[in-house]
């Protein structure tokens, strides 16, 4: 009875590798090592989903990767200087006065802003140039504080079209949000008269140029 054997190659033991065998393994390790140069790197607990946001925001496109709300626990104490330029083509400022409105100049003074989390989906808006804080009132009153009270926080939030729009954390108008909102001329509408949806509640956060 014939008995099967293995055929002879440089894989048994004791011969040397074939120079088709090594070229193989070798084009293995290069594949291997590419691959794995591509993959994010993070600190320990950090998700899939926070890696990707933060490779979106070094890029500069924080809404490139999606149209749902996103974990914002990386962003806490995170500070950022942008430009709130809403849908409607105005530029959010806050001048020394504590008057809030928005101007069609790109490179307005009072239009430069720090965005800073104070925690996870909440910040606090400030004018670099005033030191004033955004704010809203009871009433729905939008206007600058000299002073850092509850009325300064916001929740910051990015909506389906790739915008942001930010909610007064402390009030409500009959259980609804009240936004940051400004009208046809630049002026703040009052927080009541605001809903998620209209376009003067949409803001770009825009990079300072």
């Amino acid at each position: 009875m014939c008995k099967w054997a293995p055929p002879s190659s440089g894989l048994q033991q004791g011969l040397p590798l074939q120079p088709l065998h090594r070229t193989c393994l070798l084009l293995a390790l290069v594949a291997c090592t590419t691959f794995a140069s591509f993959l994010p790197v993070g600190s320990e607990g950090d998700s899939q989903e926070s890696l990707l946001w933060n490779s979106a925001e070094t890029a500069g496109l924080p809404w490139a990767l999606g149209r749902r709300e996103w974990s914002y626990h990386h962003l806490e104490g995170d500070v950022r200087l942008r430009r709130l330029y809403s849908a409607n083509k105005f530029f959010l400022t806050i001048d020394r006065t504590g008057r809030v409105r928005g101007s069609r100049r790109r490179n307005h003074t009072d239009s430069l802003l720090e965005i800073r989390s104070v925690s996870v989906g909440v910040v606090v808006i400030r004018s670099v140039s005033t030191g004033l804080y955004l704010a809203m009132s009871k009433k729905g009153t939008l206007y600058g504080s000299a002073e850092y009270t509850a009325d300064c926080q916001f929740r910051e939030r990015i909506e389906e079209n790739g915008y942001n729009t930010y909610a007064a954390l402390r009030w409500k108008h009959r259980g609804g949000p009240m936004f940051v909102s400004l009208g046809g001329r630049g002026r703040p509408r009052g927080g009541h008269r605001t809903r998620r949806r209209h376009r003067s509640a949409h803001f770009l956060p825009m990079l300072p140029s």
